[in-house]
């Protein structure tokens, strides 16, 4: 029983997330449908809460200030609506959940930065399954024998 719930969750679970940690400032990428038309709607704050790093049911709570009210959303990482978590900044943080921040706004809420490299943290390796869909177009490289140069001409120096 345990090896098939395990397939399920499996079949499920995007092939690579970001990886998310509490203090970060993240930009999440959610898809929302209106009616018949379709848009993505950016959800820029700070993460306050991961859950379940290494499930198909990992989650984060992400924390923002609009119009003088504090916002706070969960996303489902392997949510076929989260289309992409973008890092933005990290901070440093001794606690895995940040609800103490709720009580803080204005420069009491600042966390001190981290400096660390957004490209390696934000770029995903291409799975196999992604790259090679049919609505991708498969690049190849162009055949030797099509190259200006033809190998049995003399070459002058």
């Amino acid at each position: 029983m345990d090896s098939i719930a395990r397939k399920v969750s499996e079949q499920f679970k995007k092939s690579s997330v970001v990886d998310v940690q509490s203090g970060d400032t993240v930009k999440v990428h959610q898809k929302i449908r209106e009616g018949s038309k379709e848009r993505v709607q950016i959800f820029q704050g700070l993460v306050i809460r991961t859950d379940n790093k290494n499930s198909h049911t990992s989650r984060i709570t992400v924390r923002r200030i609009a119009s003088g009210v504090g916002v706070e959303k969960s996303f489902l990482m392997h949510s076929p609506l989260v289309v992409k978590v973008e890092v933005t900044k990290r901070s440093k943080v001794r606690r895995n959940y940040l609800t103490y921040m709720r009580e803080r706004t204005g420069k009491a809420a600042r966390l001190t930065g981290l400096d660390f490299d957004r490209r390696a943290v934000n770029d995903l390796p291409v799975d196999a399954r992604e790259a090679g869909s049919a609505s991708d177009p498969v690049v190849t490289e162009a055949p030797e024998a099509q190259t200006a140069e033809t190998p049995d001409a003399p070459v002058e120096a």
